[in-house]
């Protein structure tokens, strides 16, 4: 059966077969049709069934016999207005999703042959806006897991501008807590705690209002949550959380006991920030915040990560270059306490 047949249109698992899936343009025009319209094309407009006129020169827009009006099938995606060919943002999301440390927009010019770093520098972040879904869903909220949530610095120390002084940029986490049966061949901790869903988000500051208000917008009310002592997570009972503050004291081993998770999902984050990315800047921290997320959370769904790079899930806003350079451009996220 082809995969294109198969009713999850699934991912390609190699790159023989995704050359032979995405040979051209057409044939990417004819997945994202399949992917909007499983049992046919209907008219937007006024919903007609039945096959369009098709423009051998535009594969991407497709016209209704009844009312003859057109309808793109990028809109609502990452790459609607967009002069980049169909294939090559396909082959743009496929790279993206199938690298699993990601990389940089200098390795990513060079695989897709563009001339210019800052092309493809703007359709990463065109792709990082499609990580985070609209309404989004809280994380936790199910039986046998709590969540753990904490808050890190990220960035280094700045020299030459007096003592204490830096730019780092503090970063709100929380991650699920599942467990394994003891025993079993996946029980890669010695009490069987592993990673579920994780959300990150850029706090201003360490304040109830931001802290809190994190939390609000990225766990499911009622979970069991465990933080440090920190006196900003004192309202999360009131708030309808199932709080549990560990006095931590800066000892290693109560976090190693308390807090395990989140500590190596931030241990993690800023190896993969200085390893593939060698840094980044604070206005865009949030989208390389987005990309670590969505990896982590799709660690195991390799094709839900390249439709959702390319927005055929849902409506997605993407920045434009100007917006992007000139840093009108919010990046999205699953917090609404945003700096």
């Amino acid at each position: 059966m082809d995969v294109l047949d198969r009713a999850g249109l699934a991912f390609p698992k190699s790159l023989p077969e995704f050359q032979r899936l995405f040979p051209d343009d057409a044939a990417c025009a004819s997945y994202l049709e399949k992917a909007r319209w499983a049992e046919g094309f209907t008219c937007p407009h006024c919903g007609e069934v039945g096959e369009p006129f098709r423009i051998a020169t535009r594969p991407s827009i497709l016209t209704c016999r009844k009312c003859r009006r057109q309808t793109g099938l990028t809109a609502g995606t990452v790459m609607e207005r967009s002069h980049t060919p169909l294939s090559a943002w396909f082959w743009a999301a496929y790279l993206v999703a199938s690298q699993t440390t990601g990389m940089s927009a200098v390795q990513f010019q060079r695989q897709l042959g563009l001339s210019r770093y800052e092309t493809a520098f703007g359709l990463l972040h065109k792709l990082r806006a499609a990580m985070v879904r609209p309404n989004q869903d809280r994380i936790g909220g199910r039986p046998g897991q709590h969540v753990e949530v904490d808050e890190t610095w990220i960035g280094g120390r700045t020299r030459g501008e007096g003592r204490g002084v830096h730019h780092k940029v503090l970063v709100a986490g929380a991650v699920e807590v599942r467990h394994r049966k003891p025993g079993t061949a996946q029980d890669t901790r010695k009490d069987g705690r592993y990673a579920g869903r994780v959300r990150l988000a850029v706090m201003s500051d360490r304040s109830a209002e931001q802290l809190c208000g994190f939390v609000e917008s990225a766990v499911e009310p009622g979970t069991l949550t465990v933080t440090d002592d920190w006196s900003a997570y004192a309202s999360l009972r009131k708030r309808g959380y199932d709080h549990h503050a560990i006095a931590e004291c800066g000892d290693p081993e109560v976090a190693e006991e308390f807090l395990p998770i989140i500590h190596l999902v931030f241990s993690n984050l800023k190896t993969w920030l200085s390893g593939t990315h060698h840094g980044v800047s604070a206005k865009h921290l949030q989208a390389y915040l987005n990309e670590f997320t969505f990896r982590f959370n799709r660690r195991f769904y390799p094709f839900n990560a390249f439709r959702s790079l390319l927005g055929i899930a849902g409506e997605v806003d993407a920045p434009t270059f100007d917006a992007l350079y000139s840093g009108e451009w919010r990046h999205p996220t699953s917090s609404r306490c945003m700096p």
